[in-house]
This record gives structure tokens, C-alpha cells and sequence, in this order.
């Protein structure tokens, strides 16, 4: 196809195919008579990036996803579309309390909070691969948004950002790693923060938990004792996290800094312990499975 044929089987204009062109998103060949010719394949890429763009996506975003076999770049920008989100409604709402009189001096303690806060989600994401990544992102990102106002919290927000700079990278062998992402996939951002709800209530009503969910507790703690699981991948890369969290300072360093810097992830925390306690006293084979792990 040539640019008109394309321009009509795409909806694109010719100008914003040319635009594609000149930005190294997608490479038509160029004829003797110098006129570029556009594949079948070329005009389902054309079609892809228009789409990305009209979901709000730059080309250097387009240029990376395309580039990305994992699809791990997309999961990423998903996430940060989302907290992207939750941030324009916050700042909307200052918007709103600013025009009924609130002072700028608490509108701008919020908005620095708020930068703090994309600041340690964006090292969290870039701190842990794929689904991991993803999954601690979001679930820290709702303890992040209280102004850092104590000398205390300052020095822990330098600690975690230290962390996040300085932390080892987690890998996983390419098997480990092909499995992980072959079994998150199709794991949305949407799904991520279901599944943080459901701890989170789960930790707020433990006894209501686990009468609940008696009969899938018993199923995972024989299916944890067999064979087929400690044969399989999941259990290598759960293996792999623990030694991960154990030996880099994340239980050490990061945890302790997050608890004094939120005041919230301190009691969610507490409420956790409390939670851990009452699953231990009624599957006490538990604590014996994580320190054989």
C-alpha cells in the first residue's frame, strides 16, 4: 500500500503517518522511485499506535511498548496511569477547597506531599520486576499520602529513597522469569487493587476470614506440603522473594522507614500482626512452613 491506501485503511492522516515515521514507530519501505510502500503488518502497527495515542499515550511511551516482547513496559505505564488519576482528582479537590477560602499554605503541604509520593512509587516499579512490581507499588501507594511534616518522617523518607536507589535488582532465571509473566499477564491494575481490598478487609475482620475461607486454607496448606508444589515454579520464585526481602534490607530498612513515615501503614501493620496471630493460632503448621521455606 501506498501512504493514500494506508491513510484510508488506517484513519490515520498522511501527515500523522509521516509524524509515525520520522518518530521511529514504524519503517515502510522506501520504493526506487522513492515513494514508501506499507505492509499488512504495517498497517496493523499504524493502527496499534493510533490507538495508544488516543488513549493518551507519547511516542516515546509507544516506542518503548513496542519495543517491549515481555509486555512488562505496558503493565508499568498502566499503573502509573493510575496513580496519574488518583493524582488529578486530588488536585482537583485542592482546586475546589482553594476556591472556598482554604489557605495555600495547606494546599501546598498536600501538593508536596503528593510529589513525594509519585517519587517513591515511581522507584517501587522500577525497583521490581513485572507483576511484583506492580503489586508493591499500588499496595504502598495508599500509605503515601501524608504530609512529611516531622523531622522523623523526613529522615525516613531519605531512608527509603536511599533504599530504592541503592537495592540490588531482582532477577529470576528465564524460566522463573517466562513463568511469572505467562501467569500475570492477563493480571490487571484494576484486579491488583481488588486483591488490596480484599487484605485489607481480610486484616480488619480475621475472624470472619477465615470461617469463610476454611475449606480453600486447608486445600493451600496440603497443596504448600506436596511435592508438585515444591517442585514448581511458584515455589522457586517465592523462595527467591523471601531470600530477596530477607538479605537486601527490605524487611530491615524499607519496612521500618515506611512505618515511621506513615502514620496509616504503621496501623495497617498492627492490624496485620493482629490478623497473623489469630491465622497462626488456628493453622499453627503455618509458622513451621515459613521457617522450613
Amino acid at each position: 500500500m501506498l501512504i493514500n491506501e494506508v491513510s484510508k485503511a488506517t484513519n490515520l492522516t498522511k501527515k500523522a503517518i509521516e509524524y509515525y515515521i520520522n518518530q521511529g514507530l514504524v519503517f515502510p519501505e522506501t520504493l526506487e522511485n522513492g515513494y514508501r510502500y506499507f505492509s499488512e503488518n504495517d498497517a496493523a502497527l499504524l493502527k496499534k499506535i493510533s490507538v495508544f495515542r488516543k488513549i493518551g499515550l507519547g511516542t516515546e511511551d509507544i516506542k518503548a511498548i513496542l519495543a517491549d516482547e515481555k509486555g512488562d513496559i505496558l503493565q508499568k505505564i498502566s499503573v502509573r496511569k493510575e496513580l496519574s488519576v488518583q493524582r488529578e482528582k486530588a488536585k482537583q479537590a485542592m482546586l475546589d477547597q482553594l476556591s472556598i477560602g482554604k489557605s495555600f499554605a495547606e494546599v501546598e503541604t498536600a501538593l508536596n506531599a503528593m510529589e513525594q509520593n509519585q517519587t517513591v512509587t515511581d522507584m517501587l516499579l522500577e525497583a521490581f520486576p513485572g507483576y511484583y512490581g506492580r503489586f508493591i507499588c499500588l499496595h504502598f501507594a495508599r500509605f503515601l499520602n501524608e504530609p512529611i511534616a516531622t523531622s522523623q518522617q523526613k529522615a525516613a523518607y531519605q531512608e527509603i529513597r536511599e533504599f530504592l536507589d541503592e537495592v540490588p535488582a531482582l532477577t529470576f532465571p528465564k524460566e522463573l522469569q517466562d513463568f511469572l509473566i505467562e501467569g500475570t499477564q492477563h493480571i490487571s491494575t484494576e484486579n491488583i487493587r481488588e486483591m488490596n481490598e480484599q487484605t485489607k478487609r481480610a486484616i480488619e475482620e480475621p475472624e470472619q476470614f477465615l470461617s469463610e475461607n476454611k475449606e480453600m486454607l486447608t486445600w493451600y496448606l496440603e497443596h504448600k506440603k506436596s511435592d508438585e508444589y515444591k517442585d514448581s515454579p511458584a515455589c522457586k520464585i517465592q523462595e527467591m522473594l523471601k531470600e530477596f526481602n530477607n538479605t537486601s534490607g527490605y524487611y530491615d530498612i524499607f519496612i521500618p522507614a515506611m512505618k515511621k513515615l506513615s502514620d496509616s501503614y504503621a496501623k495497617y501493620c498492627q492490624r496485620l500482626e493482629t490478623a497473623n496471630e489469630k491465622l497462626l493460632s488456628e493453622y499453627p503448621e503455618i509458622a513451621k512452613m515459613n521457617n522450613e521455606g
